[in-house]
């Protein structure tokens, strides 16, 4: 029997390989939450939904470029603010409830896929620019608490700008696969030996407020690596380094927590250099902003960290 030739060698690894990476993709494909899966007795909380807007930064990410819509209400997410990372810039979209050019028309099921299982309303993979691997972790209420709060505000026809991602189109299918590494699909579980204040800080910040997702380096997939979760590492759009968000308290930049509280909530008006400024500045007007009990219980949770 002749030997096959290299030709056809070659042919048969190609079939392989295609068969394998369609089989992959096939399993990696996106997986939307079932309808049955939302608590059917659940009453909006919009208040509750307007802290974890808050604690999210939603509007840091989310509001609109100035240098595109001067007259834009900067108090609004009409998104298109340009957001640089190392696979090319997005432009995150439109969150208030325009029907045609923002959330308007999405279902509690719809937000809910893209929040929890990072699954666009068209049934696509979201990249991971917008933080649902963080956002997995919070519960199903918050979620439905935060999508009520945006519903409650004033719709604006914003349409969205294409991001500058390139080969966009064909990377998309492929972040299944990178999603077998960094989801985990866990709900935030709290520490039974940790108080409640503590348990309420941390998921705060691990879960709506996806500090991890800066101040946790990543590794050559850029997954952001748990071991060292918080640590610090490259800025995500690569200018400069975002800190590390341990070992704050008691030697390094805040003597006490009650320091620390401070520094969130008066920023820059109390000294603290930095804060009310550059990348961190929405970030502490946000903090002030929030009720209290959760700032001290976010102060609680990272001066824990050592």
């Amino acid at each position: 029997m002749p030997r096959p030739s290299w030709l056809r060698i070659l042919l048969g690894v190609c079939v392989l390989g295609a068969f394998g990476l369609g089989a992959a993709l096939w399993v990696t494909r996106p997986e939307p939450l079932a309808a049955n899966k939302l608590p059917a007795d659940h009453v909006d909380d919009v208040e509750n939904g307007r802290e974890l807007f808050l604690v999210g930064g939603c509007l840091s990410c989310h509001g609109p470029d100035p240098a595109q819509n001067p007259q834009a209400d900067t108090a609004l997410p009409s998104g298109g603010k340009p957001l640089p990372t190392p696979v090319g810039t997005f432009f995150p979209p439109n969150l208030t409830p325009d029907p045609e050019t923002g959330i308007g028309d999405w279902s509690p099921e719809t937000f809910a896929n893209a929040m929890l299982r990072g699954v666009s309303a068209n049934s696509e993979h979201l990249f991971p620019a917008f933080p649902y691997t963080s956002y997995q972790h919070m519960t199903v209420e918050d979620v439905l608490d935060l999508r009520a709060y945006l519903m409650s505000l004033p719709a604006v026809r914003q349409a969205p700008r294409g991001d500058s991602v390139p080969l966009s189109a064909i990377a998309r299918p492929f972040i299944g696969l990178w999603n077998l590494l960094a989801l985990d699909g866990k709900n935030f579980e709290p520490d039974p030996t940790r108080p409640a204040s503590w348990n309420r800080g941390a998921y705060l910040v691990e879960a709506p407020g996806h500090c991890g997702e800066c101040h946790t380096p990543r590794d050559i997939f850029l997954v952001p690596e748990r071991s060292r979760y918080l640590e610090g590492g490259p800025h995500p759009s690569e200018a400069g380094k975002v800190p590390s968000l341990r070992g704050l308290v008691g030697g390094r930049a805040y003597a006490t927590s009650e320091d620390l509280y401070d520094a969130f909530k008066y920023g820059e008006m109390f000294g603290y250099d930095g804060l009310s400024s550059g990348g961190m500045g929405q970030v502490q007007a946000n903090l002030a902003s929030i009720n209290d009990s959760d700032l001290r219980a976010i102060v609680d949770y990272l001066a824990s960290l050592k």
